[in-house]
């Protein structure tokens, strides 16, 4: 089997590293110490199994375990954790493999063994048990993969069953649904019409377009965004609270 380990602790991962070369029956393809790296190999070398830290700087594993689901090879996932209070309950639920740190041989290959694909299911469940949320949304580009910072995004804008992610550096499309940004980010953007999302907190003010509709202008990028009468009256409503 193919494996990917990623933990931002060196000495965690040159132990899961060690027992894997000592047992002879599986390849590590990539040794990498954040959730960037980790779905930047996976698109690259195609892992059969990674073997993923939950607790890390920056995206976590959990986080990263739902990026590897919108990949087409999508991995298997083993968890490693020395946090056991709230997801040891959800991993025995939806019978998810997880490790308890430290990592023991004897386990790690009876789950290798047992490793199963993470599905939508057991990740909601996993991402209710420990209350987090995504900070990043993951696009594909001719230049490879990409992720942009849930604060950094100005706007989301459908286009049939693609979405527009717009920051101040450019545009780049992602695979979900404008509806499920909006519920899982609904303290973050407000909608201001049927196809458009907007980031609160980079709201600069209204004007007037140049065929009379209202359109709406953000910090940090040139374009403006229309704002359809049916959504108007609750954007003026979070104006004044700016």
């Amino acid at each position: 089997m193919r494996i990917s380990i990623v933990d931002d602790e060196t000495l965690a991962r040159d132990r899961l590293l060690r027992m894997l070369q000592s047992d002879g029956r599986h390849e590590v393809i990539a040794d990498v110490s954040t959730g960037a790296e980790a779905l930047e190999a996976s698109e690259r070398l195609l892992p059969d199994l990674v073997l993923l830290d939950i607790r890390m700087p920056g995206m976590d594993g959990i986080e990263t375990a739902g990026h590897f689901l919108t990949q087409k090879e999508s991995p298997a996932v083993i968890f490693c954790t020395a946090y056991e209070e709230h997801a040891i309950q959800a991993f025995e639920m939806q019978a998810v493999g997880y490790l308890l740190k430290p990592v023991r041989k004897s386990e790690l290959m009876d789950a290798i063994e047992r490793s199963t694909a993470l599905n939508r299911v057991q990740l909601s469940a996993l991402q209710a048990a420990n209350d987090t949320r995504r900070i990043h949304l993951c696009a594909r580009t001719y230049k490879g993969m990409r992720l942009i910072n849930i604060k950094d995004i100005r706007y989301l804008q459908a286009d049939q069953k693609y979405v527009t992610v717009r920051d101040e550096q450019q545009e780049v499309i992602v695979d979900e649904t404008l509806r499920e940004l909006e519920h899982e980010f609904a303290d973050v953007f407000v909608r201001v019409h049927r196809n458009a999302l907007v980031s609160c907190k980079n709201i600069v003010g209204l004007e007037n377009g140049v065929t009379g509709q209202i359109v709406m202008r953000l910090d940090g990028v040139a374009e403006t965004v229309d704002i359809s009468r049916r959504h108007l009256p609750a954007v003026r409503k979070i104006l004044k609270n700016i």
